[in-house]
């Protein structure tokens, strides 16, 4: 991936061809994936559980070893990759997860959902809300044992991010006073870089325009393969800001719900991820923003040093929420 410029060759940066038909060939070997059990000597249990079997989607759970004797905060967690790659096992999001299970501690949900162009958007967060009822339907007993449901927290990085954003405003819309087998209490959605577009580009995307992690000419593309056919980047899921919904927000903050949004000066997004905060707090949402200098998008995936930041940052919000 580093070998290849996005800007020259976008695609092949992406590691994935474009056929004809509109479909797309992913390179098997570009990003690497494990197992559960595939690291003996992690601080943390872990394990792989179904959710949808016909639509392949599944569950991997990072619990804190020893298990706990008290109940851990319940985090749900979408892994990113531009809705088009990625998965629950890529190897850099299951170092992450075990990661965040032991040093918040919380009992982690990592969440496979469906990928695009094979199946547009809204299936990634129809698959991401599917998952938050099977947690209150499964009978598993890490999660009937470990996981405080009065305490959960909606979590991606980057396009995982924008999930969290999406599906955390469905939650609150559609399971207010519905009654439920195991009463699930969202207390904050945490958007780690969340991935946002449209279609005018932002200072921060002109600035950046020649960025080697993520161009806004790479963020096209993916937008182009995962929206809905149609539609271009002003709709509402990848441009909250022009699709603002009042009556959602308020509900939002009757219910006390908390946002956190991480960002850095040297993520095109960033603007966008600004604007989106500005937005929040104008409306009276409780949003806490971090927002740091340098970086680039995804930066704490792969720098120890910004990762311990970040899981400081996200024990305190988990913990004082």
């Amino acid at each position: 991936m580093a070998s290849i410029d996005p800007n020259t060759d976008p695609y092949g940066y992406l590691g994935i061809t474009q056929n004809s038909d509109g479909s797309i060939t992913r390179r098997p070997e570009f990003l690497a994936t494990c197992t559960a059990d595939s690291d003996p000597k992690s601080p943390v249990l872990i394990k792989d559980i179904p959710i949808n079997q016909q639509n392949n989607t599944w569950a991997r759970l990072y619990l804190p070893a020893p298990a706990p004797a008290t109940k851990l905060p319940l985090l749900v967690y979408y892994h990113g990759g531009g809705f088009i790659l990625c998965s629950a096992a890529s190897s850099i999001f299951h170092a992450f997860c075990s990661r965040l299970a032991a040093e918040i501690p919380a009992l982690v949900v990592s969440v496979e959902y469906r990928l695009a162009p094979e199946h547009r958007l809204p299936a990634a967060y129809d698959d991401s809300a599917e998952a938050l009822d099977w947690i209150r339907t499964t009978a598993d007993e890490w999660l009937d044992d470990y996981a405080d449901f009065s305490n959960c927290f909606l979590m991606g990085t980057s396009a995982g991010g924008n999930i969290a954003y999406h599906v955390g405003l469905r939650e609150v819309v559609t399971c207010v006073g519905v009654d439920q087998p195991k009463p699930l209490k969202i207390q904050g959605l945490i958007l780690h870089q969340p991935y946002f577009g449209g279609v005018e580009r932002t200072p921060s995307e002109i600035r950046l325009a020649a960025d080697k992690v993520l161009p806004p000419l790479v963020s096209d593309i993916m937008w182009d393969l995962s929206l809905p056919v149609g539609v271009d980047r002003d709709h509402e899921y990848s441009n909250p800001i022009r699709a603002v919904r009042l009556d959602v927000l308020e509900k939002v903050k009757d219910q006390g719900l908390r946002l956190l949004v991480t960002g850095c000066d040297g993520d095109p997004l960033v603007d966008r991820q600004i604007e989106l905060v500005k937005m929040l707090k104008d409306k009276g949402v409780d949003v806490v923003d971090i927002f740091s200098d340098g970086g680039f998008h995804g930066c704490e995936i792969f720098d120890e040093s910004k990762a311990i930041v970040l899981y400081a940052a996200l024990k305190k919000f988990v913990l004082n929420s």
